[in-house]
């Protein structure tokens, strides 16, 4: 076990909407130290997500990544012998976390010709409510709705 706890490195706002959000963002997109291709890719989505929609794409995006964002998960664990999956509230800096992680994942296994079309599908998709994304997070909520009997087993 580690002697003291890390600090929190808190990272800067991007350099256009000034949001520390989308350099979170824009750090997990990024693939190989690639950061201005990724800056490039999320800002051309939003430019598409705002032509499609007639809104201002970083609220659309926004919305998107609430709706994405799970409350509840399950995490395994033992108790005698048997491992129960039990159901927990999500902290909510992991919520943003796993929020992120799902709208990237399904925006590059949707079927469209670049990255920016992709991701800018998906967060049209995920702000409607719909999506592989936002059925990702009702499969999360489902499975811990079906263990809720297990959830004394709580650490």
């Amino acid at each position: 076990m580690r002697k003291a706890k890390p600090k929190k490195r808190y990272i800067l706002p991007d350099p256009k909407f000034q949001e520390t959000l989308v350099t979170k963002f824009v750090n997990y997109l990024m693939v190989k130290g690639k950061k201005n291709l990724s800056y490039s890719i999320f800002y051309d989505a939003i430019d598409i997500v705002q032509e499609k929609t007639g809104e201002n794409g970083l609220d659309v995006w926004k919305a998107a990544l609430n709706n994405i964002m799970p409350t509840v998960e399950v995490k395994s664990r033992r108790v005698g012998g048997a491992t129960f999956q039990v159901p927990l509230e999500v902290r909510p800096d992991r919520k943003i976390a796993l929020g992120i992680k799902w709208l990237i994942r399904y925006a590059r296994l949707r079927g469209e010709k670049t990255m920016v079309q992709r991701l800018a599908g998906e967060i049209i998709s995920a702000s409607k409510g719909e999506g592989s994304a936002v059925k990702k997070k009702d499969d999360t909520h489902r499975m811990a709705e079906a263990n809720k009997a297990f959830s004394h087993f709580r650490f």
